[in-house]
């Protein structure tokens, strides 16, 4: 059957409603970013730009380096936003537009994050690289979708669960392998076990006029071990991009240049000097998947 109007929304041109994108816009390869401005800081190194659309926070280039071509897509911030983006790009590929129907050919993209984190451990430290291999989402859209939940390491989950008095379920994705095999290869990074929180204050441990429920979160944070697993560092983002990447079968990684370390509370003094190293390494080795 058909997807009706109200489920798979389009735009007036055939566009897919939230990042106003048509299936020939996107490219294999796709460069997410949470900041709309950093789309311009990534496709300044293409060679060629062929499409440049804007709606609200999604912000999308195509283009090429050398003969490989890629898009750079902007997210805004939090799991809520990816699970737009990541729901939208999947029905550029996997959805005929026209018809409202699925197509019965599968073709997986390669999306690659590169984002800011702060590091939870003292060893490591701003301005360098984490490589998620896996993360731990605090957002609760694993509730909202039908999926076998012991896909998602509910021991660990679980675990933490206690660890930090949560009343919400966490849930625990992981990276596609090739990616992460082939990044860490290539680019000097940290292997990470990401937390992704579902906000930016009192969600990571952050204290100005209300007070964090949880006490002494980034002591908890720091000490929890999981079966020799310990929490590199926290954002806002990576998890629902496993989780979804897993559910809809896209290759996916997450990179993070470390700009904050929170076990010694320093932050880098030349963030955008690591965020463009980290752009160029990564351009660099995705130009040749």
């Amino acid at each position: 059957m058909a997807f009706p109007s109200s489920e798979l929304i389009l735009n007036p041109d055939g566009s897919i409603y939230h990042l106003r994108l048509l299936p020939e816009d996107l490219a294999d390869t796709v460069i997410l970013v949470g900041d709309p401005d950093r789309v311009a800081l990534v496709s300044r190194h293409f060679d060629t730009i062929d499409v440049r659309k804007q709606h609200r926070e999604f912000v999308t280039h195509t283009g090429t380096i050398g003969r490989k071509r890629m898009s750079v897509v902007s997210s805004g911030i939090g799991s809520d936003n990816v699970e737009i983006v990541m729901t939208e790009l999947d029905a550029l590929r996997h959805i005929d537009l026209q018809q409202r129907v699925p197509r019965t050919e599968k073709r997986p993209l390669n999306l690659i994050r590169i984002g800011t984190s702060g590091s939870l451990q003292e060893d490591i430290p701003v301005d360098s690289v984490v490589a998620s291999r896996r993360a731990v989402g605090l957002d609760g859209l694993l509730d909202f979708y039908a999926t076998d939940e012991s896909r998602w390491q509910p021991d660990l989950a679980a675990s933490l669960k206690t660890t930090l008095g949560l009343r919400l379920q966490p849930y625990v994705a992981e990276a596609s392998p090739v990616l992460f095999e082939s990044f860490h290869d290539v680019v000097s990074s940290v292997p990470g076990f990401t937390l992704t929180c579902p906000g930016f204050y009192a969600p990571q441990g952050r204290h100005l006029r209300l007070a964090p429920k949880i006490d002494g979160v980034i002591g908890k944070l720091q000490a929890f071990r999981h079966e020799g697993w310990r929490l590199t560092n926290f954002e806002m983002e990576t998890a629902a991009y496993y989780l979804f990447g897993a559910l809809l079968g896209h290759e996916m990684l997450s990179l993070n240049a470390i700009v904050a370390n929170r076990a010694t509370g320093e932050f880098s003094t030349r963030p955008e000097q690591t965020i463009e190293k980290l752009i160029r390494d990564t351009l660099c080795w995705a130009s040749d998947l």
